[in-house]
């Protein structure tokens, strides 16, 4: 599933790990957490002037074609005012503006909102979120994004091409596999309806990826509930750690896709900490070179995941 190089340094170890299916990369260099560069979040908790708080959000986020804004529970999803795809929607969890944790049932009804407005648009469609302005949310306030063209994005456009060759060789898709062979692995986290373990060759810090036994979004409300309470199980991981910043995404294949032998999947990455000096983990490698630099071995994730759950003292970030 995925090769590693592996060079002795002055601080331990430097591993190169590439994924055998797509020929994604990235470097794992455990010793650069001395640098203890996350320290305890700094969170910006003021409501001034936020487009999302009740009694502004009416006035300050646009309809759709019908004059309408999709409402679940406390979600309200809306097209984003500054879009970036051929259907961008918005859809911001709670009003409240700094929860101090997600219940199941906002975070479900967000996702359901959001499926409801992708739904319509037909191509290839995902769920992101970008919590904190650490990890690129340009409001603090905690929202959702979907988005859905005509064409996939890069990331999903490689691993849907390659899954085809894989398919196409092997005559079982590769998705099915790789969950057979990390569901014995130190990486494995939980597994229910999805299985959850922390990705061998992660795009970011502690990736943790969430593989569903369907592919396509006009198959995935049944799943939403039991997607967002691994989400849930997760954040909740993290923050043990200390870490509170991170992205996600859900990526689908294109609708009437179901027998492509791919698989719906989440992933969800840690960012630093909020903090006065700006500084985030991307730098040259991760957006001029696509090949992250990773501090956390996966296979230490499973163990300290292993840890948390069973009541022992975790390590901080």
């Amino acid at each position: 599933m995925f090769t590693i190089e592996e060079t002795r340094t002055r601080r331990g170890i430097l591993q190169y790990r590439r994924e055998s299916l797509t020929g994604l990369q990235c470097r794992i260099s455990p010793g650069r957490m001395e640098r203890e560069i996350d320290t305890a979040p700094i969170m910006p908790p003021s409501r001034d002037d936020c487009p999302f708080c009740p009694g502004v959000l009416e006035t300050s986020t646009p309809t759709f074609e019908d004059g309408s804004r999709i409402r679940r529970g406390e979600s309200v999803t809306f097209p984003n005012l500054y879009p970036f795809a051929g259907r961008h929607v918005v859809t911001v969890i709670t009003p409240e503006h700094a929860p101090d944790r997600f219940e199941r049932k906002n975070l479900t009804d967000a996702i359901s909102s959001t499926f409801e407005a992708l739904i319509r648009f037909p191509g290839y469609a995902s769920i992101n979120w970008n919590y904190l302005p650490s990890a690129g949310a340009s409001i603090f306030h905690p929202h959702l994004q979907g988005i859905a063209d005509e064409k996939p994005t890069h990331l999903a456009e490689i691993y849907l091409t390659a899954g085809r060759r894989y398919l196409a060789k092997h005559g079982h898709p590769y998705w099915d596999d790789f969950v057979e062979h990390e569901r014995t692995s130190e990486r494995f986290l939980f597994e229910d309806e999805i299985f959850w373990s922390a990705n061998p060759v992660p795009l970011g810090e502690r990736e943790v990826r969430g593989i569903l036994p369907i592919s396509t979004l006009e198959e995935f409300e049944p799943h939403i509930e039991p997607l967002a309470d691994g989400i849930l199980r997760v954040i909740d991981f993290y923050r043990g750690l200390g870490t509170y910043a991170f992205n996600a995404a859900i990526y689908f294949d294109r609708d009437g896709n179901s027998g492509s032998g791919h698989r719906a999947f989440c992933s969800i990455i840690a960012r630093l900490n909020p903090n006065t000096l700006s500084m985030c983990d991307s730098a040259f490698m991760e957006r001029l070179h696509l090949e992250p630099v990773i501090l956390t071995l996966p296979e230490d994730l499973g163990a300290l995941f292993r840890r948390k759950r069973s009541g022992k003292t975790s390590t901080t970030h």
